[in-house]
């Protein structure tokens, strides 16, 4: 389908309100929005330069006909995003016009990761594939057992990704060979995290791993007690996690202890979306229509915003503006270092994805099947 250029199904609403706050950059700053969450320790940090607009305007708006839960990949000038009638496309970012679509076996809500001349994704029917990014056909393909939804971590030319047949695989990166396959006690829903040489999950069986990204073992783990969906983040020897039940935690990667753990239990506080990791604060989202942040070091409340609805959006910081979408409908732009809200626009759809920042660019798609893209 064409775009539909400054689209008149959504409106939005600005405020000027500028802070400069310093986020650390991820190892590896780039321009593009490779994987979800930007970068293989699920920082959620965007590291383009110079940041996102603080009043970013809607260049372009692309129909797909289909719900998307996938949050969108950037590189170089185009955006690839997965669609739940089994669609990978690959949009031109400068245009919003499609270049290719890849048709799969299922629904895909996990997030594409783009690595080499290759886009990485795995489907709800257990297939996962690797396609040419320049073309979209296929290069090689792996069957798990069980449906995908995670997205996957590509390192030192191992991909990484879980499924719901309780394993979480390592394929290598260029024929799909399986290097190792590691047992979990139940369902691997999340996205892994790598960080310190290790793969990182949380899953459906309440622990938090830590297993060595080269040979499949686990190093430790922690019990939560709790069921876990969305994905761990690293950074210095430490993972911030959050559960279903609303516990929300940092442990130590080198032994599995827990540093801190805080309770949310209004409206139950379950958490779905993926935390963001400031230089003093680890931001998270929650289904009790909260996003709030905690200090990294002791768990304790710095600020908290409440939206229209729940929130299952991995926020995204970039500059001085934390972005995410919420079931209202609306995307919102806070205030990363205040919590208070900046901009918005209003969608008109529930907004589970997680904004994609890379290129100058922010993309993000909604249930009703619209792909927006906002910038300059």
């Amino acid at each position: 389908m064409e775009p539909k250029h400054n689209s008149l199904r959504a409106t939005s609403l600005m405020v000027s309100l500028v802070l400069v706050v310093a986020w650390p950059a991820a190892s590896g700053a780039t321009q593009d929005w490779a994987s979800f969450r930007g970068n293989i320790q699920m920082t959620g940090i965007a590291t383009m330069s110079p940041p996102l607009t603080t009043a970013p305007r809607l260049l372009w708006t692309y129909e797909t006909g289909s719900s998307i839960e996938s949050t969108a990949a950037i590189v170089n000038d185009t955006a690839y995003v997965g669609t739940m009638t089994n669609a990978l496309l690959a949009i031109d970012l400068n245009t919003g016009r499609l270049r290719w679509k890849f048709v799969g076996a299922g629904p895909i809500s996990a997030s594409p990761t783009v690595a080499g001349g290759l886009v990485y994704i795995g489907d709800e029917s257990g297939m996962f594939y690797a396609v040419d990014r320049a073309t979209g056909r296929q290069r090689w393909s792996f069957k798990a057992q069980d449906k995908i939804t995670s997205s996957a971590a590509v390192t030192s030319g191992a991909v990484i990704f879980g499924s719901y047949d309780n394993f979480l695989y390592a394929l290598s990166a260029d024929k799909g060979t399986k290097l190792w396959a590691f047992q979990a006690d139940a369902q691997v829903h999340c996205s892994p995290c790598v960080g310190g040489g290790a793969a990182i999950i949380n899953g459906c069986d309440g622990y938090v791993r830590f297993i060595d990204a080269k040979t499949g073992r686990e190093r430790s783990r922690a019990s939560m007690e709790s069921n876990f969906a969305a994905a761990p983040a690293y950074s210095a020897g430490n993972a911030f996690v959050c559960s279903m039940d609303g516990q929300y935690a940092c442990i130590r990667a080198s032994d599995g202890k827990t540093l801190w753990q805080v309770a949310v239990t209004r409206n139950g506080g379950a958490s779905w979306a993926s935390p963001v990791l400031g230089s003093e604060n680890v931001i998270f989202a929650s289904r009790n229509r909260t996003v709030f942040a905690l200090n990294r070091k002791s768990g304790a409340t710095k600020w908290v915003f409440t939206a229209g609805d729940a929130v299952d959006s991995s926020p995204v910081i970039s500059g001085s503006r934390l972005y995410f979408g919420c079931d209202d409908g609306v995307i919102y732009g806070l205030n990363a270092s205040t919590g208070v809200k900046a901009w918005s626009f209003n969608a008109g759809a529930r907004v589970s994805a997680s904004p994609a920042i890379g290129r100058g660019r922010m993309v993000i798609g909604t249930t009703d099947g619209a792909v927006y893209c906002f910038g300059r």
